[in-house]
């Protein structure tokens, strides 16, 4: 399971489950982007503080489990997300 983040005047377990379908809910994901989606998630984690606990992928949608900090909202965190993967899967 993920550890608490101490910050100087909080801590906090904030755990984020997102699901993120395809457009049209196309059949993209193949080994390959599996792959690729599960590396872009790592350099992610180390630039931003999103921790990436669990990543799922079907054929057609990703499950994240993701941990935020909160002073970013889900909002940020899903736009840092979906741009990135998005720039290096296409």
């Amino acid at each position: 399971m993920s550890e608490h983040i101490v910050k100087s005047h909080n801590k906090s377990l904030l755990l984020y489950h997102l699901v993120l379908p395809v457009k049209y809910r196309r059949k993209v994901f193949g080994k390959a982007v599996k792959d690729t989606l599960k590396e872009v998630c790592i350099g992610i984690s180390d630039r931003y503080e999103i921790g990436f606990i669990e990543i799922g992928v079907d054929e057609d949608h990703v499950h994240l489990l993701i941990q935020g900090v909160p002073t970013q909202s889900v909002e940020q965190n899903v736009r840092i997300i979906k741009s990135i993967t998005a720039k290096h899967i296409c």
